[in-house]
């Protein structure tokens, strides 16, 4: 899967669950500051991401999740593994 394919797949996952519109959705935003995802969605994207990508996000590893590339980055890390 490329970057590219799995930014969208968060973009669709985003708009899913916080109603944040995909094509806002770039790897350099923010995802409280500029893309309002509260940290209730925030675990809820988390769930649904786990079961898209069939991976595991640990939960300590939300509170660095601060863009859509640092959730980008763990993905292709679970990925890889």
């Amino acid at each position: 899967m490329t970057r590219e394919e799995i930014v969208a797949q968060l973009a669709e996952i985003l708009n899913e669950v916080a109603g944040v519109v995909p094509a806002e959705v770039t790897e350099e935003k923010s995802l409280v500051e500029e893309l309002d995802v509260d940290s209730l969605a925030m675990a809820e994207v988390i769930v649904v991401a786990e079961e898209r990508f069939g991976i595991e996000l640990p939960e300590e590893e939300m509170k660095d999740m601060h863009t859509v590339s640092d959730m980008v980055i763990r993905v292709e890390k679970r990925l890889a593994s």
